[in-house]
C-alpha cells in the first residue's frame, strides 16, 4: 500500500517536532520549526542589512561604491555563514575546515553574480542610488547561494561505497 502525501507531509511535521524539542538553545528550537528556505531568508535578511549597513557607512566617508561593496561583502559572508550553520542547515558531518572551503566556493559564485549584478548596475542605471543596485545583486546572488549551500556546501557527506 503506497502512503500517501498527506500522511508523509504529517510524518515530515512530527519529525520536525520532535527535532525542535530536542534542542536546548531557544533560538535554534525556534528556527528548525520552520522550514529551511525561510530560514535561509531570515538569515540572508540579516545579511543583507549587514551589506547595506557596512556598504553606506563606507561610502559615507567617500570610498567608491564599487571598492566599498567588496568590503561590505566579505563582512555580510562572515555574518551569514556563521548563522546559517548555526540555524539553517544541518551538521554535514565534513570536517569544519573541509565544510568552511564548499561554503567559500559556493559564496564566492554567489558573490560573483551579485556583484556583478551590481556593477552592472551601479555604473548605468543606478548611479545615484547604489544601495538599490546592492539590493538586486542580493536577490539574484541568494538564488545562487541556496542552491549551492543545500547542494554541495552542507549537504550531508555520504560514506564511501565499497564494490
Amino acid at each position: 500500500m503506497r502512503v500517501g502525501k498527506i500522511e508523509n507531509f504529517g510524518a515530515a511535521k512530527s519529525a520536525v517536532a520532535a527535532q525542535a524539542a530536542a534542542i536546548e538553545d531557544p533560538v535554534r528550537r525556534l528556527f528548525v520549526a520552520l522550514p529551511r528556505p525561510i530560514r535561509f531568508l531570515g538569515v540572508g535578511g540579516l545579511g543583507l542589512i549587514t551589506d547595506l549597513a557596512v556598504f553606506t557607512a563606507i561610502i559615507g566617508h567617500g570610498v567608491p561604491p564599487l571598492a566599498a561593496r567588496l568590503v561590505s561583502l566579505a563582512v555580510a559572508t562572515l555574518v551569514t555563514w556563521r548563522l546559517n550553520r548555526a540555524l539553517t542547515f544541518d551538521r554535514s558531518g565534513r570536517r569544519p575546515a573541509d565544510e568552511a572551503m564548499r561554503y567559500a566556493t559556493v559564496a564566492a559564485a554567489a558573490q560573483a553574480v551579485s556583484y556583478a549584478v551590481f556593477a552592472a548596475l551601479v555604473v548605468t542605471v543606478s548611479r545615484a542610488t547604489p544601495q538599490l543596485a546592492v539590493l538586486c545583486g542580493a536577490a539574484t546572488g541568494a538564488a545562487v547561494s541556496y542552491s549551492g549551500q543545500a547542494l554541495f556546501a552542507f549537504r550531508p557527506n555520504q560514506p564511501a561505497k565499497s564494490a
